[in-house]
């Protein structure tokens, strides 16, 4: 079998990066706006702050306008649904992303709830997820999801009558992706197949049916070689910090696929890091730009 393609997905979401940039200067240029977006971080998890640091950094690379409300971890719920409601009626603000996990006292679906659809870049509120659900074309998608789609449109990889298999069900990641799969559109039009651990020693049948196969368990090296078929097309959302003696820092970052034994049946893979974890950023500010022209752009129209 020949030499499996590694999906460069850093490369991928460079492209895409540069594009938003240009894209965002010309909306500039033309409405006199800079897409703004609006980083909401709750309590002091160390995660979470280098994410949003990193999310701020590639909004202002993009030329966006952005900001970081850091609260305490022991704010009462409805303060921070009053800045959510503020955040909502601000029109220099597009997007919101509230950073999870939040504090165990505040209802993170409650949150997810309030954030205005048309400001939910992160494509978790409610009303997103049912415009994805039923094919309307005004929703945003979740990112990571949003990504893979992308990432393998990019690569050149048929996705249409493919049938593609998602190990993983989650809300943010399984679900929605098993929805892009099936749209009738371009860059999907696949069979798709949710599995998960409901499906006991039936797991690796299916997976070894998939012409696309994706991980996103959260289960370090979880998809071995005998679970994937020869010439399959795998991609790994996973990111799992395992120990390793041999590392300075004793741990080193794996996916939820076995890479090296998996690499030699698959005809193209994604490693990790570099696969679909640049691609999430990506597709973020991807999902703020559109935000920022449909605002914009619905005001700026003629009664």
């Amino acid at each position: 079998m020949p030499e499996a393609l590694i999906i460069d997905g850093k490369r991928i979401a460079s492209e895409i990066r540069d594009e938003v940039r240009i894209d965002a200067a010309e909306f500039l240029q033309r409405y006199g706006v800079r897409p703004r977006i609006m980083f909401v971080l709750v309590g002091n998890n160390p995660a979470s702050e280098v994410y949003v640091r990193n999310k701020g950094i590639a909004s202002e690379e993009a030329g966006f306008s952005h900001e970081t409300k850091v609260l305490p971890a022991n704010i009462e719920e409805s303060e921070l649904i009053d800045l959510i409601r503020s955040i909502n009626e601000d029109p220099l603000t597009h997007g919101l992303l509230v950073q999870f996990p939040l504090p165990k006292h505040i209802r993170e679906e409650r949150v997810i709830e309030l954030i205005s659809p048309d400001k939910d870049v992160d494509g978790f509120n409610p009303l997103n997820a049912g415009r994805l659900s039923i094919g309307l074309g005004n929703y945003f998608a979740p990112c990571t999801p949003a990504g893979v789609i992308e990432m393998l449109a990019r690569s050149g990889i048929a996705v249409s009558g493919k049938h593609a298999v998602i190990v993983g069900r989650s809300n943010l990641v399984g679900k929605p992706l098993a929805l892009l799969f099936a749209q009738k559109n371009s860059k999907a039009n696949a069979v798709a197949t949710i599995a998960h651990t409901g499906a006991g020693e039936k797991l690796g049948e299916i997976t070894r049916s998939a012409d696309i196969l994706v991980a996103a368990m959260g289960v370090p090296l979880a998809i071995t070689a005998d679970m994937v078929k020869p010439g399959a097309v795998v991609v790994d959302v996973g990111i799992n910090r395992v120990a390793d003696a041999t590392k300075k820092s004793g741990s080193r970052l794996v996916g939820d696929v076995d890479f090296d034994r998996v690499k030699l049946k698959a005809s193209a893979i994604t490693p990790v890091p570099g696969g679909v974890g640049p691609m999430t950023i990506a597709m973020l500010l991807k999902n703020t730009l559109t935000a920022a022209i449909r605002q914009v752009t619905r005001v700026a129209e003629p009664a």
